[in-house]
């Protein structure tokens, strides 16, 4: 049962035992206690300065990224999807935007403008707070290039500004002030031609799905590559291409997805990517790390 709460003023959607495979790209996952899915900015700051400090919290954009257990998310998901969906322009070539808002959607605002340098946001499946979380890249671009600010909150409620140099920014790894979540960032662009950025992410997400199995439940790439190597490679030269577990399958047009091939549960899809990490480091010496975040309680 949630904690106590006092909804007077609350003006977002709440639902007890939602189903989290509703919410994931995986299509998989128990429910969480709460789900909450705020009005706007203010409303979620109210919110979050009424929930019990000890609640466990998790946030939820586009689902993607995540793997949530069969036993669901003991707390509560806050989902800022719709929530947090403000982008406008600041001057000087920057663009704000708030960490719901979809990468695809940045990418194409940039490019209709003529702003180049987020076009190969268009081909991360999520939205732009996921993508400041874990510092995503696709097509040789990375998030974090392109951050000039960044607002966050606590889970008092208070907003704090912070710049990059207050993380630790890796490859597809980020790591800054404990127990704050992204609420925005400030995006430096470069000008350009916008009919050249707009056909540039239109051969980006052609070659997308020519590579990926777009129209299959995944997560998008489940491991990082390796220093000098490729996940991908890695594991199919571990023969493990199509190898299934369940209704989980690596995929045969790009093995490092793993996709929801039908009726898979959350235990299908980690089993198997146990299996292909154990397989690989046999067959290569090397560990694959994980991309995914997994949350909640094994069923």
């Amino acid at each position: 049962m949630m904690p106590a709460l006092n909804q007077q003023n609350l003006r977002g959607e709440m639902r007890l035992d939602e189903p989290l495979s509703r919410h994931t790209t995986w299509r998989v996952g128990g429910p969480a206690r709460c789900f909450y899915r705020p009005a706007d900015r203010q409303d979620l700051l109210r919110f979050l300065g009424r929930l019990d400090p000890d609640e466990p919290l998790f946030w939820l954009g586009l689902g993607s990224n995540l793997l949530v257990r069969d036993g669901g998310f003991n707390g509560t998901v806050i989902a800022i999807q719709g929530c947090l969906g403000v982008s406008d322009w600041r001057g000087d070539n920057r663009l704000y935007a708030e960490a719901g808002v979809s990468c695809a959607k940045i990418a194409r605002t940039a490019a209709r403008a003529g702003l180049c340098g987020v076009e190969f946001l268009a081909g991360i499946p999520g939205t732009l707070g996921g993508a400041l979380a874990m510092n995503a890249g696709a097509f040789g671009g990375e998030t974090w290039e392109r951050v000039i600010r960044v607002e966050t909150v606590d889970r008092y409620g208070a907003v704090h500004s912070r710049v990059p140099g207050d993380f630790d920014i890796g490859y597809r790894h980020l790591a800054g002030p404990a127990g704050e979540w992204f609420l925005s960032a400030d995006l430096a662009l470069e000008s350009g031609d916008a009919a050249a950025a707009q056909l540039q992410i239109k051969r980006l997400l052609e070659r997308r799905a020519e590579t990926q199995p777009t129209r299959w439940p995944s997560c998008g790439s489940v491991f990082r590559n390796p220093p000098g190597d490729h996940a991908a490679r890695l594991i199919e030269a571990a023969g493990l291409k199509g190898r299934r577990m369940g209704g989980a399958q690596v995929s045969e047009k790009h093995a490092n997805f793993i996709i929801n091939a039908g009726n898979a549960t959350a235990a299908d899809i980690e089993a198997l990517i146990e299996a292909v990490q154990r397989e690989v480091e046999e067959h290569s010496g090397v560990v694959l790390v994980m991309e995914v975040r997994r949350i909640g309680d094994r069923s």
